[in-house]
């Protein structure tokens, strides 16, 4: 980063990933948490003279339209969102520095394990939109995309961590979860602090952010209910072949060796994660 430039714009703020960068923030830096009531990003002009008032070294960008449902109910808004808003970010900082998140849903999840320069080819609307904005984001070499998986902690609504989105379904009944849809789940909090390493190491490019072990989504339900017995009779295995809804990914699991590499403190799998924090809220 600029020595003398210490502002660092954190789009989505209170958004799960958003507050835990900011509350992992290096304190030397000047932070602007950047909520929907201090700035719409959707108001363009607004975004071009809040940003020229006092430029960013540095903009992080997590505000985004983040889940396939929510694309695909409102398709105009999120490609507002998540490609607009992003190309207006990448070029306010094209003399700065942009990381972008991204998703493992740009991949089809035909064969997992996917790597940094693997093909993306997204079967949702959602991951559309986000391969989309890597395309423009990479475009500048200073610029890096951060691919992460899905993220557990808690969010400021309650209801943005898979943890929470869970422990609220079951709350309401039985639930049925896929044997054979795998990703590679990671504390929020460890995608924080990855993502803050990348850019004091003034990485760029393409770096997968996310647990170093693929579980189902039925295994993920198995240990996240150890947390909660109450509640641990309440899921049963499903299959995701049989969902009757649009097709699915079934393995958008990442290899995260390269970020692995660059690290100082690997990533950690889910499972030993949990295993080492039985007092964090998840």
């Amino acid at each position: 980063m600029d020595p003398e430039n210490k502002r660092v714009w954190i789009t989505g703020a209170n958004g799960l990933l958003g507050n835990y960068l900011v509350r992992a923030a290096p304190p030397n830096l000047e932070i602007c948490a950047l909520t929907r009531e201090r700035l719409d990003l959707l108001d363009f002009s607004a975004v071009r003279r809040e940003f020229q008032k006092a430029p960013p070294a540095l903009i992080i960008h997590c505000a985004a339209i983040s889940t396939v449902a929510g694309a695909l109910a409102d398709r105009d808004l999120a490609r507002r969102t998540n490609v607009e808003c992003t190309a207006l970010l990448a070029e306010l900082a094209a003399d700065a520095r942009l990381i972008f998140f991204s998703t493992d849903f740009v991949f089809d999840g035909r064969k997992g394990n996917y790597a940094e320069t693997d093909a993306v080819n997204p079967i949702s609307f959602y991951g559309e939109t986000k391969a989309a904005a890597e395309e423009i984001v990479l475009r500048n070499p200073r610029h890096l995309v951060v691919r992460t998986s899905i993220n557990c902690g808690t969010s400021a609504s309650g209801n943005r961590g898979f943890n929470e989105q869970l422990r609220a379904a079951l709350q309401k009944g039985r639930m049925a979860l896929f044997t054979d849809e795998f990703r590679c789940p990671i504390f929020a909090g460890e995608t924080a602090r990855a993502t803050w390493e990348l850019a004091q190491k003034d990485c760029a490019g393409i770096f997968h952010a996310a647990g170093a072990e693929k579980l189902s989504r039925w295994r993920m339900g198995q240990l996240l209910v150890q947390r909660w017995p109450e509640l641990a009779d309440r899921i049963e295995p499903g299959c995701a072949r049989d969902f009757p809804g649009p097709p699915r990914a079934l393995d958008t699991s990442l290899n995260v060796s390269k970020a692995q590499k660059i690290l100082d403190t690997p990533l950690p799998r889910f499972s030993d994660w949990l295993g080492a924090n039985p007092g964090e809220n998840v």
